[in-house]
């Protein structure tokens, strides 16, 4: 994911509180239709299940991991990055990080009564950081083979605790 937030360095994890959806073409329901006075509405206050998050926050502490234990993602249409109008006007919005994926599985799970929590990489700076160059597939790459294994141990670690 692309940090919006100087702050939030590439490599570092945030456990993701909050979300933007920024998407446009996606199905984000499993609902074709509703029976007559029956709508299905998932509540969207607190889309991150509070047990799953505190669990992941308490377990980045216990290993070391530099994180952030709350950020807002904003997801995009991809497969392509954002323009630069585009990242300042996320950073104006209060998002975090960027990405192209989390808004719709968090909309979808909670609509199934999944308990759902999101942990993000960043991976880099999006395009807003002028004076470094934008965003590339490489660099990514890059971050997350560097992390890979930073986010593989986090997982085995708090699956037994779920």
């Amino acid at each position: 994911m692309g940090s919006l937030r100087e702050e939030i360095d590439r490599g570092q994890l945030v456990i993701i509180d909050q979300f933007i959806d920024f998407t446009k073409q996606r199905k984000m329901s499993f609902y074709e239709s509703f029976q007559p006075h029956k709508p299905v509405h998932a509540p969207m206050a607190e889309p991150y299940d509070s047990r799953l998050r505190r669990i992941l926050i308490d377990e980045c502490r216990a290993l070391g991991f530099p994180f952030h234990e709350k950020g807002t993602v904003v997801t995009i249409e991809g497969p392509r990055f954002s323009t630069r109008a585009e990242s300042f006007m996320f950073r104006a919005w209060g998002a975090d990080i960027i990405n192209m994926s989390v808004a719709t599985e968090t909309v979808l799970a909670n609509e199934a009564g999944i308990p759902y929590a999101a942990v993000a990489m960043s991976t880099d700076y999006d395009c807003w950081k002028t004076g470094e160059e934008s965003v590339t597939w490489e660099a990514v790459l890059k971050v997350f083979e560097d992390n890979a294994a930073k986010v593989t141990a986090l997982l085995r670690s708090i699956i037994p605790k779920i």
